[in-house]
């Protein structure tokens, strides 16, 4: 599943491309790509039709479109079986929110480009472009959302399936004493306090491995047994290797994961411990290893991260 640089690369496309354009007509071609959005496909594609994309924004690896709708403005009428929210005041008036899932891409082309096999959502944009939704697996989807109505401002704007998400290093509103000083209050594994959304936003599987090789910590060492600087440090490492994944595009290690241009990333390039199993660690030489862990694997050298005992 793309993690928060894949993510930001694709929201920084939809940012350059996408954002001001008026959607003309959307066009389900896959059921899969909107079972999220319970009332359904043709609800989906009425409510969309017309709506302006005032924005492409993300909390951790979640995506939305902040889209405006006209006729809602006005006063006009809206299908009762919608889920589109009344709209908030100085605010778009729909979230539409992109699950990529394991292979979603977004890609924005001219409409005489050949259909990706695996197309599942056309949305016909006001300049002749045209924003697609392509996802091989179709893990991933599009549904529409309404806003927060929690009173806490960083909340008031986020989309209600997204706010118990935790805000990720790069966001404003991120605190990381408060990150620690709850790891601390927990009794479980870092690689799994790591991987909680609902802390720490934005960090997968990729990104753990590359911060707890950095911090030379292995990932079943306890939260409440490492000391608040070491915690903080990790931090400081997850938020380093994304920025530097960032600025490479992201990691991809096949054809699955692109930016809205069609361009994969290559920050796998750079990776000093996920996928290198049996290759030297690339700090003291010591032949990396894999682990099972959470249903996934977790890579770690065995002389900078030492393995606590019992595990």
């Amino acid at each position: 599943m793309p993690e928060l640089p894949e993510v930001e690369v694709v929201r920084r496309g939809l940012e350059s491309h996408a954002v001001g354009r008026t959607i003309d007509s959307v066009t389900v071609l896959h059921p899969r790509a909107v079972r999220r959005h319970l009332p359904g496909a043709d609800d989906l594609s009425g409510v969309l039709a017309g709506a302006t994309i005032r924005a492409a924004r993300r909390r951790g690896k979640y995506l939305w479109l902040d889209l405006h709708r006209p006729d809602v403005a006005q006063g006009a009428s809206v299908p009762v079986d919608s889920v589109v929210p009344d709209p908030p005041a100085d605010s778009s008036d729909v979230a539409l929110v992109i699950h990529l899932g394991m292979s979603g891409q977004m890609l924005v082309t001219a409409p005489d480009t050949p259909d990706p096999v695996h197309l599942r959502v056309r949305a016909q944009l006001g300049d002749g472009m045209e924003l697609r939704f392509v996802d091989q697996r179709t893990f991933g989807g599009w549904f529409l959302d309404a806003y927060s109505d929690d009173s806490d401002p960083a909340l008031a704007d986020i989309p209600t399936t997204i706010a118990h998400i935790g805000a990720d290093p790069f966001d404003p509103s991120f605190d990381p004493d408060a990150v620690v000083s709850a790891w601390r209050r927990k009794h479980t594994e870092i690689k799994r306090a790591l991987l909680d959304q609902t802390l720490v936003s934005g960090v997968g599987n990729i990104y753990a491995d590359e911060a707890l090789w950095r911090s030379r910590i292995h990932g079943a060492r306890l939260t409440d047994e490492l000391g608040p600087r070491k915690l903080r440090s990790l931090l400081d490492a997850a938020r380093e290797v994304m920025s530097e994944a960032l600025e490479s595009g992201g990691t991809s290690f096949d054809a699955l994961y692109v930016n809205v241009n069609g361009q994969s990333g290559y920050f796998e390039r750079s990776l000093n411990a996920y996928g290198r199993e049996g290759q030297p660690c690339r700090r003291c030489g010591r032949l990396m290893r894999r682990e099972q862990f959470m249903n996934r694997s977790s890579f770690s050298c065995p002389r900078c991260q030492v393995r606590p005992r019992g595990h």
